[in-house]
């Protein structure tokens, strides 16, 4: 009984197995169903220590099942390659092709699983394969290796995560363009080295950050277009003695281009994270300066912004506190992200080429910094949707100094060499005489007058049409009919 081992009885006598089935009866497939569910893809006739196991498997099984998806397209498009350059016969494609998608249905149903003898993704869905149709499944592995199988699933699995990424950070975007736009002609105070320095408003800070973002979508792009490349075909890092078509499989997951030097395809390892590590840790350095921003303009000494109570905490022994635990936590955790590309390179530094199990740590990097990340976006998003501004902040007296700078622009107008108004106004700031007028006369494109939103939403909206998204899921759809 196959269910003492992890899984049920092969259905042998099904229209599919028997179309492919070269074992000449039923015990035979059993006793290599067996074999092949007890050891490793690598394994040959040495158990390996149990030790060494759990201590080299670590977390695979729990993170390899974010890549499920995309290592069973990787083996759609592998196996239609395999079939049109004669490496399997036509009745194996059709049933391997039925079998592949079966599965994938049972990944995007949430049934599939990574049993618990089982090392990684790649092993699942090949004992899976070999469960239902038999020995026709182990030949899904002919010209691959693991090294450019996780390749390919992790190219396809970041090229995913971006493009959600793009998404729910455009929405955040908007709601920042949307609040410049509400709260354009409302002042606050500017500030250099934290102290009181020139008038700024609303629709300024929400509008810096708006197009602080495009800078972070633009470097984004330039990583999505190194991920875009694809690796399949390189096998263990010096390619394949086998007639294969590298070119046809990256036609078929919709990449961009293909990684040509094999050895160069596995140097991506670990390079890639690191060039993706860096643009999220940009993100990063966007949203906890914002967030950092949000809480201070939150305290009752500023009092420029409020939340409504609902999106705040409260405390166990002051009953009037009202925390903004939203902004601290998405500021420590975006703090963390831009600490990321330090943790990736504490993994790879000092490599030679060629593949290396270091490598697989990287997962226990990236993959919980992606959730952080998408989470702290949609929770900006959320929560800076319901941000109150407070007006006429500048009316306190403490603010009267903002105006210097108006001041002194006002006798340049009148013909005032520049130095000579500059020490003029200076000279009442220090005998107090200073009396500011609050009238702002900014024109010039980016100022208070002139926020630009129109232009930096058509910046933002280049640099999103650049991507190409529609591209690559037009070429993943074709490739699961």
């Amino acid at each position: 009984n196959l269910s003492e081992v992890g899984g049920s009885s092969p259905k042998i006598e099904n229209s599919d197995a028997i179309i492919y089935r070269k074992e000449k009866n039923q015990s035979s497939l059993r006793n290599n169903l067996k074999r092949f569910m007890n050891t490793k893809l690598w394994q040959k006739n040495v158990p390996v220590n149990e030790r060494i196991e759990t201590f080299t498997t670590g977390n695979d099984r729990v993170l390899d099942v974010q890549m499920a998806y995309h290592d069973v397209l990787g083996s759609l498009a592998h196996t239609t390659m395999l079939y049109e350059v004669g490496l399997l016969q036509s009745d194996e494609f059709d049933v391997l092709q039925r079998g592949l998608k079966k599965i994938l249905k049972g990944v995007e149903t949430g049934k599939f699983t990574i049993e618990e003898h089982v090392e990684d993704v790649h092993s699942q869905v090949e004992l899976q394969l070999t469960r239902d149709l038999g020995e026709v499944g182990k030949r899904i592995h002919a010209a691959r290796s693991r090294n450019d199988q996780v390749l390919v699933d992790l190219k396809l699995f970041f090229r995913s995560e971006i493009e959600l990424l793009v998404n729910i950070v455009f929405e955040l975007f908007e709601t920042l363009i949307a609040k410049s736009e509400q709260y354009k002609n409302v002042l606050l105070p500017g500030y250099t080295h934290w102290q009181v320095a020139m008038p700024s408003s609303f629709g300024l800070w929400f509008g810096a950050y708006a197009e602080t973002l495009c800078d972070d979508m633009q470097l984004l792009q330039a990583v999505y277009k190194i991920v875009n490349q694809n690796p399949l075909g390189s096998a263990a890092g010096y390619g394949s003695s086998l007639p294969i078509n590298r070119k046809r499989t990256t036609e078929l997951l919709g990449f961009a281009d293909l990684n040509y030097n094999v050895v160069h395809a596995q140097m991506g390892r670990g390079k890639t994270e690191h060039f993706l590590a860096f643009a999220m840790a940009g993100f990063g350095h966007t949203l906890a300066k914002l967030a950092m921003d949000a809480c201070i303009y939150l305290n009752q000494n500023f009092d420029f912004i409020r939340l409504p109570s609902e999106l705040t905490t409260g405390s166990s022994i002051m009953p009037h506190k009202k925390n903004p635990d939203v902004f601290e936590l998405i500021r420590a955790k975006c703090n963390r992200l831009q600490n990321l590309p330090a943790q990736v390179s504490a993994v790879t530094t000092n490599m030679p080429s060629g593949y290396h199990r270091d490598y697989q740590l990287l997962k226990e990097i990236i993959f919980p910094a992606l959730t952080d990340l998408k989470e702290s976006v949609e929770m900006l998003s959320f929560t800076i949707k319901a941000v109150e501004v407070r007006e006429n902040i500048l009316s306190d007296e403490k603010y009267k100094y903002l105006f210097t700078v108006e001041a002194v622009n006002a006798l340049v107008i009148q013909g005032v060499p520049f130095r000579d108004a500059y020490k003029k106004i200076g000279e009442q700031v220090e005998n107090e005489t200073f009396t500011p007028s609050i009238h702002i006369n900014h024109t010039h494109e980016g100022s208070i007058g002139n926020l630009c939103l129109p232009e930096i939403k058509n910046k933002m909206q280049t640099i999103i049409n650049g991507f190409a998204f529609e591209k690559v899921n037009k070429a993943i759809r074709k490739l699961k009919k």
